[in-house]
């Protein structure tokens, strides 16, 4: 007798949204926490050392009233401040802690910033060659865009992260319609098309394919597996607790969005920039020039409500402090200046999982505290309310 299997619940997707069953709403809060048991590939990876954090809380951070805005918001999960070995402030809401894992979504993008950074530094790659030098099987939508234009999203092609679910499929998020079951990420990468490609919008033109890209050409320039980057960037970073990431079935990782980890962690995470490279016992993970000039020369800006922030080689930055926002409503923000790092975690509840308006005073928010000056007669860290 031959038993009949049906699709996995998690990852059907709704027709009347083409909406994934873990990406609705009444399912995303929990889904996001639990992704690295959702989706059908993925690694785990963690550090052999870490670095201790010591509490040395400054409570006037949770009496300015934007903090505590943001932190009594249904969506609101976890919230640290750090700085060096220290936590200067930190908060979660009742079904989330310091060691639970939540997925961050886009800000995975960032950690290309750190391996494109080093393979410039190491002479291997030139971020103005175009793309079809280092990928030569790539397709349209990205063969002829220089590597910079990539890592700023300044390319324009046939492809919306809006509309298109392949990536998803690939990535073992959500069910593939009828055949699809064998799509990789590149693959699919080599099917994007495109025209000139030239962006005339002024604006950033947001694409989570352009990091995939990104990751195949630093595998292929540096002739290091895609997972040895990221073992080193873990182990560099101390990190305490596992490193998550979604995978395709050949064991990509989709660097776009894929990691998940706790809020302590991708505090951790956060103070390799916040050190402008440096690592755990001196290990130099990221390049410190590569860093600086991801904030000095910034790409194409971001539209309103985000004005006077721009998009650079896979980071957001205003000039001074580098971050990213991951979809769901969450941010990762670092002050190279001060050396503080703030995270937030969160997870939209509404239909469409986010809300732009929500950004701009969480930015604002996170970018004072990161800003604030260490005191002179000792090592805590004083803000002012606002």
């Amino acid at each position: 007798m031959t038993l009949a299997s049906t699709p996995n619940p998690d990852l059907v997707v709704s027709p009347a949204d083409n909406r994934v069953h873990w990406n609705q709403a009444n399912n995303r809060r929990q889904s996001f926490q639990n992704l690295h048991t959702i989706g059908r590939y993925v690694t785990s990876l963690r550090s052999s050392r870490v670095l201790p954090f010591s509490k040395d809380i400054d409570w006037t951070i949770g009496e300015r009233p934007d903090v505590a805005r943001f932190l009594s918001v249904p969506h609101f999960s976890g919230f640290v401040v750090a700085r060096d070995n220290r936590i200067l402030y930190e908060a979660y809401a009742p079904d989330f802690g310091p060691n639970r894992p939540q997925n961050v979504m886009s800000i995975t993008k960032t950690t290309l910033n750190i391996m494109l950074g080093r393979c410039v530094a190491e002479g291997v790659l030139d971020l103005d060659r175009r793309v079809k030098d280092y990928l030569p099987e790539i397709g349209t939508g990205y063969g002829e865009a220089t590597v910079r234009a990539v890592a700023d999203m300044n390319v324009a092609n046939n492809y919306s992260d809006d509309d298109d679910s392949t990536l998803g499929v690939a990535t073992g998020l959500r069910s593939a319609r009828g055949e699809g079951s064998e799509l990789t990420i590149r693959s699919f990468l080599c099917g994007i098309t495109g025209d000139d490609l030239v962006n005339r919008t002024g604006d950033v033109i947001y694409i989570t394919a352009s990091t995939n890209v990104l990751g195949w050409i630093v595998e292929r320039v540096s002739k290091r597996s895609l997972s040895s980057w990221l073992i080193e960037i873990v182990e560099g970073a101390g990190l305490e607790g596992s490193f998550h990431i979604v995978c395709d079935r050949e064991g990509v990782p989709e660097l776009g969005g894929g990691a998940s980890l706790s809020a302590r962690d991708l505090a951790r995470y956060g103070l390799l920039f916040a050190r402008m490279g440096e690592g755990v016992d001196g290990r130099r993970v990221a390049d410190a020039a590569f860093i600086d000039e991801t904030r000095r020369n910034p790409g194409p800006s971001w539209p309103k409500p985000r004005e006077g922030m721009y998009y650079s080689r896979q980071t957001t930055t205003d000039g001074t402090w580098i971050g990213h926002g991951g979809y769901g409503g969450q941010y990762l923000l670092a002050n190279p200046d001060t050396g503080i790092v703030v995270v937030y975690m969160g997870v939209h509840e509404n239909q469409s999982g986010d809300d732009g308006d929500f950004y701009p005073p969480l930015i604002k928010m996170m970018a004072e505290l990161a800003a604030a000056e260490p005191l002179s007669n000792g090592p805590k860290v004083s803000f002012s309310g606002t």
